[in-house]
């Protein structure tokens, strides 16, 4: 019609379209630069789900709905496969001795896995059940109650000793050596009962993260190179790795905060969405890892725990 000599105000009368919306370019929207961002993060945490990668990028000042980060990750298929789970049969008690604060209750058990050669491989995991720290990942071949002993005491020294220690029926923690160690340090001991895995769920919880995010990613050539690569991750885990149980705070921003009384009464009633606020001025690269918080040593409450001092006294 332009070719005919008509013009464009005429043109847009016959075809009954405005002149403003011939002459409009497409713009990319907001929503697709963030669409970017979550597939980067999903890329680079493979095994992280949507609520997490939206609590990444929240942490680091990214004004974004969950809703939104809903439609882009099934837009571009970035589901996390699950594995089936089993149905078990839950009776008795459910979690004696619940960790009330830092240094209350120390869960440990063992994780298996095999190097690439095909030799077997132990892992030794310790966490702090409140703030869900990685206190220690050992590996070896084999573990006697006396290297057991060992790997606690490391950490007594670094961080003081726990009230109660849980664990599940393992020959090396039903040691009456390593029982009558840790009572000379006044800690007690809970094993839990036969085939009731629950009753160690925060253990559970660590070792099944453990495996899909480490263990189930690397291949290991042997204990030298699977102690280098656990120690990484258990760094990142306690620096890095937001808690959904914790509010979305990492396991060593808990503790800090839990420490200077900055939590409300009971910090598990914290809801998914009560993240710290961040302001778009100080907001930060949503690749770059998440807040880091500087390493302490934490040493426990008036509790009655004994201090990272005392229990140097101690274990030595």
């Amino acid at each position: 019609m332009k070719a005919n000599g008509i013009t464009e105000r005429r043109i847009a009368v016959l075809l009954g379209i405005t002149r403003t919306g011939q002459r409009y370019q497409a713009r990319p929207k907001p929503q697709d630069h963030r669409a970017e961002l979550i597939k980067a993060l999903s890329a680079e945490h493979p095994r992280y789900g949507q609520n997490r990668v939206w609590a990444l990028l929240r942490r680091s000042g990214v004004v974004i709905n969950i809703k939104a980060v809903n439609r882009i990750w099934q837009k571009f298929g970035l589901q996390v496969s699950r594995r089936p789970k089993r149905k078990k049969m839950r009776t008795g008690a459910t979690l004696p001795r619940k960790a009330e604060f830092i240094n209350h209750v120390w869960t440990y058990d063992f994780v298996f896995d095999w190097s690439f050669n095909g030799v077997s491989l132990k892992f030794l995991t310790l966490e702090d059940e409140f703030t869900r720290e990685s206190l220690a990942i050992e590996v070896g071949h084999t573990f006697t109650s006396l290297q057991v002993r060992g790997a606690l005491a490391r950490v007594f020294l670094e961080r003081g000793v726990p009230k109660f220690m849980r664990s599940d029926n393992g020959s090396e923690f039903k040691s009456i050596d390593l029982k009558l160690w840790l009572e000379g340090l006044g800690i007690d001991t809970h094993l839990i009962d036969p085939g009731k895995p629950w009753q160690n769920g925060k253990a559970e919880s660590f070792n099944a993260r453990f495996r899909d995010e480490c263990l189930n990613q690397e291949t290991f050539h042997g204990v030298r190179e699977a102690a280098v690569i656990i120690k990484t991750f258990s760094k990142k885990y306690n620096e890095c790795h937001p808690h959904s149980s914790l509010g979305f705070y990492t396991p060593r921003e808990f503790a800090r905060l839990s420490k200077s009384g900055a939590l409300p009464p009971d910090p598990r009633d914290l809801p998914p969405w009560g993240l710290p606020a961040v302001s778009k001025r100080t907001a930060r690269d949503p690749l770059a890892p998440a807040v880091q918080a500087p390493g302490m040593a934490l040493v426990s409450d008036p509790s009655g725990a004994l201090s990272s001092t005392q229990a140097a006294e101690k274990v030595s």
